[in-house]
């Protein structure tokens, strides 16, 4: 039976020959991630439970990045509870102090997450690690604390839409540009609850980091997950990190999808999103002359290296404007 990348994924890991859309399945998890939002109503839950351990210490990762450094007492609450339970249960992964990074960004960067794993997190960009081949998906907290209890997470099986990308890229134009220029093709729902799978020529020319941001905004087009087939872009930044054995899948040629949109990337242009939606997005020459207070460079779809250096050729030999506050927050310890 033919399946497209996410189907032959959650059917490995639900120990089936092939699953369908609409289907309801029991998967292995490779990865539960938790931050300190949404972790320690997940660690509350897991003791009401009467649980010991975790079902596997090294596949719990606990991330404190949302507030770190702590704005205030009770932030500092959040980010003890993680750290007493990764001791208590002596959590491989669990990053601290100077280790700290944006868990979406550290996670790919430290080779805890591989091609073909299922991961699910307490956090809605858990979908950033489709970008190496991976099932990746946002959860909530009561099902991180069943996943760390069991090493299972409950699943319908999404359909799945596919986006083509050919063309060549105008200068600055990269993932983000075209993951936004599609939800605002699609909008906010587009693709509620469904696989967005993005492939074609351009895609294939890519860079690991805009494979991340692209994948890691497809739940703002309310995707379940967003996915890219693994090659040997993949298999170059994987294999000098991967802690763990990996596998390619592809989706096969026949697959089903529920639609399939074809893009031409030499008729995209920088896209700016206005309020209050992701889908309220313009190109570059629609915006006009919009007077601006705050630049924030970063964030867990765009403080990675690519990001920086490309403000940081913007910015060379210029100045910031007087009253204009300009933060740059790269993601990780490494970048």
């Amino acid at each position: 039976m033919p399946m497209t990348i996410t189907e032959k994924i959650l059917a490995k890991h639900s120990g089936l020959k092939d699953v369908v859309p609409g289907q309801l399945i029991n998967a292995k998890v490779d990865i539960a991630l938790g931050n300190d939002i949404t972790a320690p109503i997940a660690i509350k839950e897991f003791k009401t439970s009467g649980a010991k351990r975790v079902f596997n210490k090294n596949k719990v990762v606990l991330v404190p990045d949302h507030f770190t450094p702590n704005k205030d007492i009770k932030s500092a609450e959040q980010c003890k509870i993680l750290r007493e339970f990764a001791k208590e249960q002596k959590l491989t992964h669990y990053f601290d102090g100077g280790d700290i990074g944006v868990e979406h960004a550290l996670l790919p960067e430290k080779g805890i997450v591989v091609p073909g794993d299922l991961v699910i997190g307490a956090d809605s960009h858990t979908c950033t690690y489709g970008a190496l081949g991976a099932f990746a998906t946002g959860v909530g907290s009561t099902d991180l604390a069943a996943a760390m209890i069991t090493g299972e997470a409950w699943f319908k099986v999404p359909e799945s839409m596919k986006f083509i990308f050919h063309g060549k890229l105008n200068k600055w134009v990269d993932g983000k540009d075209l993951i936004l220029y599609l939800i605002g093709d699609i909008g906010v729902d587009g693709a509620l609850y469904r696989a967005m799978e993005f492939c074609g020529p351009t895609i294939e020319k890519l860079s690991m980091d805009s494979r991340l941001s692209m994948c890691n905004m497809a739940i703002e087009a309310g995707g379940k997950n967003g996915i890219i087939a693994p090659d040997k872009t993949t298999k170059a930044y994987v294999d000098k990190r991967a802690e763990r054995p990996y596998k390619f899948y592809v989706s096969d040629q026949d697959a089903i999808y529920c639609d399939v949109r074809e893009y031409d990337c030499s008729k995209i242009g920088l896209q700016v999103a206005f309020p209050h939606l992701p889908e309220n997005t313009k190109n570059i020459s629609e915006v006009g002359n919009v007077p601006i207070d705050q630049v924030v460079i970063g964030s867990c779809t765009n403080g990675r290296m690519e990001d920086l250096r490309i403000a940081a050729k913007i910015l060379k030999g210029k100045k910031v404007a007087d009253y204009v506050r300009l933060i740059v927050i790269p993601a990780t310890p490494l970048i």
